[in-house]
């Protein structure tokens, strides 16, 4: 009897998941009864907004939606999202043509990649990234181009030189700010070039934009759609996991290029059947009367970034502050910095119990730093960066 192969293809393009290292630290430390305090990955702790949570009971209780949804979503929701945009940014958008609802913003990017990118198409993405930005590419059979990201300023000087250099000019940039790990934030400049140079050479771009909502000390992170003639090539994802605490209700949305939004409605219809579709209408409350809990969680946030940069500055480990998302990304204590991000991290599990993502999980250019995620309240904040304190002291 023949045996199942142990390599599937796909799978091989894929590295070793390098965060499962600290996992695997932070689940026997905690079998061990030690008080791990988990600042890796970005999953919101806070409760979704009341209203929500109500609006989806009374939503599941009716039969009728028990049913199959639509893929591309109720067009309730999506005339929800598109007043949000005409409200926020000054953008008009048709909930027919321009929008979509998607299964989170994952899989807003990954069903897009394989929508629209071919073998070989180059997609250039800043280094480091989020992880689904490189390897989505990879499992779309494109070439990941990762560009160096010292700062928003300095990649796009990469991305026109890679535009005079290159034999095989990229078919699609993505992007995502405030950015996750870097924290980078741009304003409208930024986008005004980039859509500039991407428009003359006939790239798309996607914006991730899953960060909308949370920026600090009156920072407001602008919305690509808002340049003009944005949606002739872009589009961008919207998310309701980080700014409504909803990440796993997952609900997220494509907003923008017709051609782009048509694509990927296109493949969704023959993969999914959209988002339950209670969870759908209690979104519309979210977006409809929320915007309230919205500034809570933001200013929530800033008081654990302010507590967490406090806490690492005392302890002699010195961070600047991020003017948005939900991490910190914080370079290596000098003397730490020949270990690298992984083995530094594995330390800061066994010595201060405190869990990090290595920067290296991002993406080559990620070493020598570390990504906080701000999960974890004030008082723990306090108690994380006390044992960081005495891990650094000691030593």
């Amino acid at each position: 009897m023949s045996s199942l192969p142990d390599k599937f293809y796909r799978i091989e393009k894929l590295p070793p998941y390098v965060f499962a290292v600290i996992n695997e630290m932070k689940a026997k430390a905690r079998a061990a009864q030690l008080d791990v305090i988990d600042m890796g990955m970005g999953n919101p702790d806070g409760p979704s907004p009341r209203a929500v949570v109500n609006k989806l009971i009374e939503a599941a209780q009716n039969p009728r939606n028990h049913r199959y949804s639509l893929s591309k979503g109720i067009p309730q929701l999506r005339n929800e999202i598109v007043k949000r945009y005409r409200a926020n940014y000054n953008v008009e958008l048709d909930p027919d043509t321009e929008a979509i609802v998607t299964i989170g913003a994952k899989d807003a990017v990954a069903h897009l990649l394989f929508a629209v990118i071919g073998p070989g198409d180059t997609v250039v993405s800043p280094n480091p990234a989020y992880p689904i930005h490189q390897y989505g590419v990879i499992m779309a059979e494109g070439h990941a181009c990762m560009l160096p990201m010292p700062s928003p300023a300095e990649f796009l000087n990469g991305l026109e030189s890679l535009y005079r250099t290159s034999t095989h000019p990229p078919k699609m940039i993505l992007v995502s700010f405030p950015h996750n790990p870097t924290t980078q934030t741009v304003d409208i400049d930024f986008f005004r070039n980039l859509v500039s140079l991407a428009a003359r050479n006939g790239t798309m771009i996607v914006h991730d934009f899953a960060y909308a909502d949370l920026g600090f000390d009156g920072y407001r992170a602008p919305s690509i759609l808002e340049v003009e003639g944005a949606k002739d090539i872009a589009v961008e994802i919207y998310s309701l996991s980080k700014s409504f605490n909803m990440a796993g209700w997952r609900v997220g949305f494509c907003l923008g290029n017709r051609k782009l939004i048509g694509a990927l409605a296109r493949i969704k219809s023959y993969l999914d059947y959209g988002v339950f579709q209670p969870i759908q209408i209690a979104s519309i409350i979210a977006l409809r009367e929320c915007a309230d809990d919205t500034q809570k969680i933001r200013a929530t946030y800033q008081a654990r970034r302010d507590e967490l940069i406090t806490g690492l500055n005392r302890a002699g480990w010195p961070v600047e502050p991020p003017r948005g998302s939900m991490f910190v990304w914080a370079p290596l204590p000098e003397r730490y910095r020949p270990l690298g991000s992984l083995e530094f991290s594995k330390l800061l599990m066994q010595k201060a119990l405190v869990a990090v993502s290595p920067g290296i999980g991002f993406g080559p250019l990620g070493e020598g730093h570390v990504r906080f995620a701000l999960i974890e309240n004030n008082q723990r904040i306090r108690q994380a960066t006390k044992g960081i304190q005495q891990f650094l002291q000691a030593d």
